[in-house]
């Protein structure tokens, strides 16, 4: 019995610093700038689960609410500060706030602070 009792702490120890050095290699990641391709290749996995159903019927409405959905799929944190208070509406082309969208995500990929994004590409 004491020797199960041993190896059963000797697993739990070896899981955890298992857990430990993931956690760490995902934290010490050198940051890089998110790219237009992965950007796109994320976006229509979003779009995919889009029409797979998974956001929702209110996401397959129509083309602008499937299409605010794939921003908040996108990035949840750069649409709640470009576009939750006021989401593109239909037939609207804002290029300002998609300028600020896309500044917002590079930022963010990067760890850096997302304040001053909005408004930041006012003409």
């Amino acid at each position: 019995m004491r020797e199960s009792g041993v190896r059963s702490r000797a697993a739990i120890t070896c899981l955890a610093l298992i857990a430990l050095s993931l956690a760490s290699s995902v934290a010490g990641k050198s940051r890089r700038a998110v790219t237009d391709n992965e950007v796109r290749r994320k976006k229509n996995e979003c779009y995919s689960d889009i029409e797979s159903g998974l956001w929702g019927w209110q996401c397959k409405a129509s083309v602008i609410a499937k299409e605010n959905c794939a921003l908040k799929c996108l990035s949840p944190s750069c649409y709640e500060l470009i576009y939750e208070s006021d989401p593109l509406e239909e037939g609207e082309k804002d290029l300002v706030r998609g300028q600020e969208y896309k500044y917002c995500m590079h930022r963010a990929s990067l760890g850096e602070s997302l304040e001053g994004i909005r408004g930041s590409f006012d003409y």
